[in-house]
């Protein structure tokens, strides 16, 4: 039976997850109609909460209404999106993540010397989306199998990443793209939370018997949490929120149990999670005190950078603050 839980440091919403978030919630306290252009977050709680506060998600500025705010998130969108916002006669409230908003400037620099753009990540994923606006002939590679046909050989190739892939896989795309060009520049964009964030999971990991990951079912980097834990020989359990919980015998003889979550996950995500292990699955003193201890663990885990948000709402007020 689970003895203790411990919460991954440097967990709860990266600060551009948190900074759009927040300028959608100072909007609307100002009484402004305000949308989020697409989910702010790959988490269906956090999105039920901003719906709450009467913070609609729309995914074509055809659904704002003029003279209305609309919240770019922190993935970025193109450069023609906020054109047509403004001609809309919009508000925009540009929520993009100052790493990506830092991409999107080294790509035009780069478009414009004359390179041949490679960028590893997802094609669809929103960020990458925005980041071909800025170079559109850029070339997308995502998983290893597809790298030798997509890239060829060029004189001058510039190499960049979504900000949330897997430092490994940009580490041996570039050594695979030594022998693809005479001239290569390389720009780590991988974000630094993404790199510090999947550390403090794999030092987490090779503390306890079993690991369980809390994030969105759609979100990349939750996925990658979940497959560097099983890289490190822990047993993993992903999962989107406490409740997708039911069954104690999950952890079966698991005497310690860590909890993490990627970028879209609240803070408060996974105390709750931490509060329904003990209570569920632990011995009878862990289960007795598992609020308690559950508070505890975030408290151990929680950083100014990694709380949920600075801003109180109704449904949250003081969950993070003072633990943060």
């Amino acid at each position: 039976m689970v003895q203790d839980v411990r919460i991954a440091k440097r967990t709860g919403f990266c600060y551009g997850v948190r900074e759009a978030i927040d300028k959608a919630k100072e909007a609307s306290s100002a009484g402004k109609l305000t949308h989020t252009l697409g989910q702010v977050v790959h988490n269906e709680g956090v999105v039920r909460d901003l719906q709450d506060l009467g913070i609609q998600t729309v995914e074509t500025l055809d659904d704002v209404d003029r003279g209305a705010a609309v919240v770019i998130r922190a993935h970025g969108v193109r450069p023609d999106v906020m054109s047509r916002a403004e001609d809309r006669g919009l508000e925009i409230i540009d929520g993009t993540c100052t790493w990506v908003i830092q991409e999107q400037k080294e790509l035009r620099r780069l478009v414009e010397d004359g390179y041949t753009i490679v960028l590893l990540g997802t094609p669809k994923h929103p960020e990458v989306v925005g980041l071909l606006g800025f170079a559109p002939d850029a070339i997308v590679v995502d998983d290893e199998s597809e790298w030798e046909a997509a890239i060829p050989p060029r004189k001058r190739m510039a190499l960049l990443s979504q900000s949330t892939q897997p430092p490994w896989k940009f580490e041996k795309l570039a050594a695979f793209m030594v022998g693809r060009a005479h001239e290569l520049k390389i720009v780590n964009t991988v974000c630094p939370v993404t790199i510090r964030r999947q550390q403090d999971t794999l030092d987490t990991a090779g503390e306890v018997d079993l690991m369980v990951v809390v994030g969105g079912r759609s979100s990349a980097n939750t996925k990658e949490l979940t497959r560097l834990c099983e890289i490190a020989g822990t047993e993993a359990i992903q999962i989107e929120s406490v409740r997708d919980l039911s069954d104690p015998s999950l952890f079966g003889t698991a005497a310690v149990v860590g909890v993490t979550g990627g970028t879209s996950t609240p803070i408060e995500d996974l105390r709750d999670v931490a509060e329904w292990i003990l209570a569920n699955a632990g011995t009878p003193e862990a289960s007795a005190h598992a609020a308690e201890l559950a508070h505890a663990a975030l408290e151990r885990a929680a950083t100014p950078a990694g709380r949920t948000t600075s801003l109180p709402t109704p449904a949250r007020t003081g969950a993070v603050s003072g633990a943060a």
